[in-house]
C-alpha cells in the first residue's frame, strides 16, 4: 500500500474526522448517505431516529423488521438514538447533544424542523460554532421552497428525465435513486467546507443544499450548449450525447462497452480487426469529425464486434489501449476482478442480521485510514450511551426509554 511520503499512520485514528462530532436529523437516503461519508472518514455520527424509526429501514430487502438492505447500506459507522423530538423530555435531551457537537445536518422542509424548536437561530444559540446544514427540496427563497420533494420529483424538474429518456416512447426516470445521492454527495462537501471554514475563523454557519437547483447544475454542466450564449446560437443540449451512437456492443457471447476515444483509435481498431478499409472511408482528422460520423461509426463497430468473443475484443483492445469492458450486471459486481483485487465487498457479521455482504469506504486516506468501526444500527441501540454521555442522569435516560 502506497504510504505519504512523510506521513505513517496515526496509531489509533479512526479517519481524518476523527473527534469531530455529528448530530444526524436527516432520513431516506440523501441525509443518511452524506452523513455516512463523514462517519467513514472518521466522525462520531450519532442518528437521531424518530420513535418509529427511519423510513428507509423498511424499504429494500429484509431479514428482520426494521434492517433493511438499503438501511444497512446507508448507516454504517453511526450510533442510533431514539428521541420523540415533539416531547419536551426528547427536545432537551437533543438540545444538550447540541452543546457538545460540531455538526447538525437535517432533510426536513424548514418549516417542520422550525415547529420543531431547532431551526438555525435556535440552534446556533446553543452552540454558535455549530454547523448548520439543511438539505432542502429547493432553494428557500423561491416560490416552491416548501413543497415537498423526492427523488423522482427533482429527476423531473431538473431536466434529468427528459434527457434520460431521448429516443423513448415515454418520458421515465433513471433506474437509480440519483438525484438522492448526487446531492447526499454535495452536502457531505459543503459540510466539510464549512468545518474548514470554521476552523480557520471559529466561527459556525448556516448551510443550505437544495436539490434542484443541485441537480440543474448536475445535468447542464455538459447540457447548456446554446443557453451558454446570449443570444442563443443553438438550442440547450450536448450533441454527441442528445443524438446518439456510442451504445454497448454485442459480441458473439456477450456485450462490451468499448470506446473508441480517439481518430488514432478507430483507425487502429478497424486495422487490427481486418477491416481497414472501414477507417479509410471516415475523414477522421479531429473531434468534430468523429462526433459528425458517431452514429455511423458504431452502426460499423457493432457490425464488426458481432463476429468474435468478448474476451478477443478485451485482449485487442488492451494491446491498443483502447478503453473497454465487458458489461456487469448487479448480482457479477461482487465478482469483477478489479474489485476483488481492492477489497471492495466485504464479508462481515451483523450483531444482528448476522454474515452480510457490504462495501468498504471507497476513499482511501493513507495518513488517517478509514474502516467499518460500527455496523448499521438498531433502532435506540446507543440512546443510553450516548445521553449518559451529554451529562444526562440515569433517571432522565430511563424516563426517555418509558
Amino acid at each position: 500500500m502506497r504510504q505519504n511520503a512523510d506521513v505513517s499512520p496515526k496509531q489509533g485514528c479512526n479517519g481524518p474526522l476523527d473527534g469531530i462530532r455529528v448530530l444526524d436529523l436527516t432520513s431516506v437516503v440523501l441525509g443518511p448517505l452524506a452523513t455516512q461519508i463523514l462517519g467513514d472518514y472518521g466522525a462520531d455520527v450519532i442518528k437521531i431516529e424518530a420513535p418509529e424509526g427511519d423510513l428507509m429501514r423498511s424499504n429494500g430487502v429484509s431479514l428482520h423488521t426494521g434492517m433493511s438492505s438499503i438501511y444497512l447500506a446507508l448507516n454504517r459507522n453511526k450510533r442510533s438514538v431514539a428521541l420523540d423530538l415533539k416531547s419536551n423530555d426528547g427536545a432537551a435531551a437533543l438540545r444538550k447533544l447540541i452543546a457538545t457537537s460540531d455538526v447538525f445536518v437535517h432533510n426536513m422542509r424548514v418549516a417542520a424542523i422550525e415547529r420543531l424548536g431547532f431551526g438555525y437561530e435556535a440552534v446556533a444559540q446553543i452552540n454558535p460554532r455549530i454547523v448548520y446544514c439543511a438539505a432542502t427540496g429547493f432553494g428557500q427563497d423561491g416560490p416552491d421552497g416548501e413543497k415537498p420533494a423526492f427523488d423522482d420529483i427533482i429527476q423531473a424538474a431538473c431536466g434529468l428525465a427528459s434527457v434520460a429518456s431521448i429516443g423513448h416512447e415515454a418520458p421515465d426516470y433513471t433506474a437509480s435513486l440519483i438525484a438522492d445521492k448526487t446531492t447526499g454527495l454535495v452536502v457531505a462537501n459543503a459540510v466539510m467546507a464549512a468545518m474548514l471554514h470554521r476552523e480557520r475563523y471559529g466561527v459556525g454557519q448556516y448551510v443550505e443544499v437544495p436539490m434542484l437547483e443541485t441537480m440543474t447544475a448536475f445535468v447542464l454542466a455538459e447540457h447548456m450548449g446554446g443557453m451558454t450564449f446570449r443570444p442563443a446560437p443553438t438550442p440547450a443540449g450536448y450533441a454527441r450525447l442528445l443524438q446518439g451512437g456510442r451504445k454497448p456492443v454485442r459480441t458473439s457471447d456477450g456485450w462490451l462497452s468499448l470506446l473508441p476515444y480517439t481518430p488514432r483509435h478507430w483507425q487502429a481498431f478497424f486495422k487490427a480487426a481486418g477491416r481497414e478499409a472501414i477507417g479509410q472511408r471516415f475523414k477522421l482528422e479531429s473531434r468534430k469529425d468523429l462526433n459528425e460520423n458517431i452514429r455511423l461509426l458504431y452502426q460499423y463497430l457493432g457490425e464488426v464486434v458481432a463476429t468474435r468473443s468478448t474476451d478477443e475484443w478485451l485482449a485487442l483492445c488492451e494491446e491498443l489501449d483502447i478503453p473497454a469492458t465487458r458489461l456487469y450486471a448487479l448480482d457479477q459486481l461482487p465478482d469483477h476482478p478489479h474489485l476483488q483485487a481492492v477489497g471492495l465487498f466485504q464479508e462481515t457479521n451483523h450483531p444482528t442480521e448476522g454474515a452480510i455482504r457490504e462495501l468498504r469506504p471507497t476513499t482511501r486516506f493513507f495518513g488517517t485510514p478509514t474502516s467499518i468501526r460500527r455496523p448499521a444500527p438498531v433502532l435506540g441501540q446507543h440512546t443510553r450511551e450516548v445521553l449518559l454521555e451529554a451529562g444526562l442522569k440515569e433517571e432522565e435516560v430511563s424516563r426517555l426509554s418509558t
